[in-house]
């Protein structure tokens, strides 16, 4: 049997689901369960490395069962999509090393009397839902077909509000509702919209929707387009759909919360940059709207920031608020915008999780995450001061690391531009960037610098010593986002060619219909039916 790259496709997404099944089986087993998890994950970094080096020489396309577009669904591995994947599953294998040195219920690690008990994970449960969620994540890149990405957005939710819920605790439940509520209500305007693209053009696979999307009224394309931008939008925050965000993300335990802030909005601009370049590309009044909901993404969201006082909360606005970042490269409409987007969303997922994770160890020694009831981890724990402070000043965009080079590309693309509203982000962008090195400064300051509460500064001196499972993985992260500072400049270029296919459309396109027969474009999808009716037939035959 001949193995090619395209074996490697469905392996992001295969791996996790059948490593999910093992460990729901294995449920009181926890070490099994633990191996099977990390090396079913360990297994899709791996996988995702080879895309992203096969898919610099174009896209990687899979038929799943064997059957054709657009009989079937297609995965395809391009540049933006190979690249997603592997920045995602790099921060999903940290955290799940991070959860498990961090100790569970059943395992070897199991926390002293110290640690809240909200921060305890059900281990039989926590596995196979953690697992679900990593598949969901890497069908929802995969994807060539807007149902499928449908059915990944829903896998990856539907594991979500499991481990939001984690502990069963008033809070979480409480949080849990409205994250339920808010992505049902996504979940349905997504469904209306496939279910409106289908009856408009027949299809809803991607790369034949380029071409008939053109084809239907402007009018109506635009009410589709509008309805998938709601739709989207409310799954990656952006402002004023981004309110229910900060009150859930907070409650969960640290390795949860981290990973729903490092990728799941990210899923959501990623679906924005994904229809925006090959099905609506060039629409300028529905850019021109972006660009306003962009600005005040990043004014409400970092103002909201700096007037928190718990750093889960005040991350959870900044989170909210640098989604304009990347809402703003994909409404320049440009590739060189559309490059500093991608680059910025890869600098966003590494800081974003890692700050999260920094942050649990924070609430592990100090006890809390208000501000108000913290403070000397600088003396007491330097090497936490140390990984605060990295990706801290990162998210910030302190030059010369990743997020000042993102900000900068945004920043060119948006003056070279040159009208009145682009200016006026470039403007919004720098205020942004300074309000977000005010609140993390003062986060810093207060947990840090000032005088600590006593029941910190009396604690033993072995509980500083934080576990070396968990400082592993948040050590790791740190190292990465500094590893995206240095190899910044092939990054960016991967970044620009991803672009510049994206916005070519013909690569994606070509990629799935090689032989030039995009089905259906400039048929009618009575004739399609009748094409695919005739296939069937012969299939049978």
């Amino acid at each position: 049997m001949s193995w090619s790259v395209n074996d490697l496709v469905p392996l992001p997404v295969m791996l996790p689901l059948f490593a999910a099944g093992l460990t729901l089986a294995l449920h009181r087993r926890p070490r099994i369960q633990r191996i099977i998890s990390t090396t079913a994950l360990a297994g899709v970094v791996l996988a995702s490395l080879g895309l992203l080096v096969a898919a610099d020489s174009g896209p990687v396309v899979v038929e799943v069962g064997g059957w054709a577009a657009p009989v079937g669904i297609n995965l395809v591995a391009d540049r933006l999509s190979a690249l997603m994947l592997t920045v995602s599953s790099v921060m999903i294998l940290c955290v799940l090393l991070y959860s498990i040195g961090q100790g569970v219920p059943g395992s070897e690690s199991d926390p002293d009397d110290s640690t809240p008990r909200r921060e305890i994970i059900p281990v039989a449960i926590y596995h196979p839902t953690f697992l679900v969620l990593a598949a969901g994540v890497s069908n929802a890149f995969l994807s060539g077909d807007l149902f499928n990405v449908y059915v990944g957005f829903e896998i990856l939710l539907a594991a979500s509000y499991v481990l939001l819920t984690l502990g069963g605790t008033g809070e979480r439940i409480r949080a849990g509702s409205v994250y339920v509520v808010v992505a049902l209500l996504s979940s349905i305007l997504f469904l209306t919209a496939i279910a409106l693209i289908y009856a408009s053009t027949g299809t809803v696979n991607m790369a034949q929707l380029a071409g008939r999307l053109t084809e239907i009224d402007p009018t109506v394309r635009l009410a589709l387009q509008l309805l998938l931008l709601l739709a989207f939008g409310i799954k990656a925050a952006i402002f004023p759909l981004s309110a229910w965000l900060p009150d859930s993300y907070p409650t969960a335990p640290a390795p949860v919360t981290a990973v729903f802030a490092g990728l799941l909005t990210k899923v959501g601009v990623y679906a924005i940059v994904r229809t925006q370049t090959v099905l609506f590309p060039q629409e300028e009044t529905v850019n021109r709207v972006l660009l306003v909901l962009a600005l005040a993404t990043m004014l409400v969201g970092i103002l909201g920031a700096v007037a928190q006082n718990d750093i889960k909360r005040l991350l959870s606005f900044t989170l909210v608020s640098h989604i304009g970042y990347m809402i703003f490269g994909v409404a320049l409409a440009s590739e060189a915008g559309t490059a500093a987007a991608i680059f910025y969303v890869v600098h966003h997922i590494t800081v974003q999780t890692t700050l999260f994770l920094v942050v649990g160890l924070v609430e592990r020694r100090g006890g809390s995450t208000s501000l108000d009831r913290l403070g000397g981890l600088a003396r007491v724990a330097p090497g936490l001061a140390i990984l605060f402070f990295i990706p801290a000043m990162n998210l910030a965009g302190i030059p010369p690391l990743s997020g000042f080079l993102g900000k900068v590309g945004l920043l060119q693309e948006g003056a070279r531009l040159g009208t009145p509203l682009a200016w006026a982000l470039v403007i919004g962008s720098v205020v942004t960037s300074l309000l977000t090195l005010y609140a993390i400064v003062k986060a810093w300051n207060k947990a840090f610098w000032q005088s600590a509460p006593e029941e910190i500064s009396e604690k033993p001196d072995s509980e500083t010593r934080l576990p070396s499972g968990m400082l592993g993985p948040t050590t790791a992260l740190v190292a990465f986002g500094l590893f995206l500072t240095f190899a910044a400049g092939p990054l960016y270029g991967y970044a620009e060619r991803a672009a510049e296919a994206s916005m070519d459309g013909h690569t994606y396109v070509d990629a799935v219909f090689p032989n030039g027969s995009q089905r259906g474009q400039g048929e009618s999808p009575d004739a399609v039916e009748g094409e695919v009716g005739a296939e069937l037939s012969g299939g049978d035959e």
